[in-house]
């Protein structure tokens, strides 16, 4: 279960402060895999941050039981002057995993090859994706934070990674961004639509899809102002 407990995230922006999450209370429930829909700038990658625990909240908390992945995609956590296998090493002793078999499964997964015994800061940022997403797919988390699985890599990849995915599900629950509704019907079966820095839980992923299919439609109120 993982509750979001009036979870509110404020940035400084130039001309002032932006409230992207407002006082949010929402809980996900143990096992379920949710998608996370909104327009652009609604604070989607922003709650998986402040899920994961690699941003602070500006105020409100997040509650959960059992382990939580990094947001997949996300490299901030590795060093970009260690090899994608050091950073995998240090990964798997931050939780506690065992090393060799950890790093045995991203070498197979991430298909790097000498990359792999490369500094991260040379890699491209698919490559980057790659490793993150192999690192996070080699540990058996409760929760997996995925922002869009069907980015990584081509196409033969990405049909790699969800196969590899779907069987993390059998035994964990997602929360997953995703622009693709094939994909949110595919691997969700429910969802939390995402608007002025609230959310709206849906048990209906159809239902969710249409309500963000209609925000998407109508933009904030402050763009129609520009626009007219």
């Amino acid at each position: 279960m993982i509750e979001l407990d009036r979870l509110t995230k404020v940035f400084w922006v130039k001309g002032g402060r932006k409230r992207v999450l407002d006082s949010l209370s929402t809980t996900f429930p143990t096992g379920a895999s949710v998608a996370l829909l909104g327009r652009n700038g609604a604070g989607k990658s922003t709650l998986l941050k402040l899920i994961a625990g690699t941003m602070r909240p500006t105020s409100g908390q997040v509650l959960s039981s059992g382990l939580i992945s990094y947001p997949v995609g996300f490299a901030g956590s590795f060093h970009p002057d260690m090899s994608g296998l050091q950073n995998a090493r240090f990964v798997a002793r931050l939780y506690g995993v065992d090393t060799d078999e950890l790093v045995d499964f991203v070498e197979d997964f991430a298909e790097l090859g000498p990359h792999f015994r490369m500094p991260l800061r040379t890699y491209s940022s698919g490559m980057r994706a790659r490793l993150s997403f192999g690192v996070s797919m080699g540990i058996p988390f409760d929760t997996y934070l995925v922002d869009e699985v069907t980015s990584v890599g081509d196409g033969a990849f990405r049909d790699k990674s969800v196969r590899v995915f779907d069987d993390r599900r059998r035994t964990a629950g997602a929360i997953v961004v995703s622009h693709s509704e094939v994909m949110v019907r595919r691997i969700c079966d429910m969802a939390a639509v995402l608007e002025n820095g609230k959310a709206t839980l849906y048990l209906d992923v159809d239902t969710a899809l249409e309500h963000h299919a209609e925000n998407l439609a109508n933009p904030p109120a402050h763009q129609q102002r520009l626009a007219s």
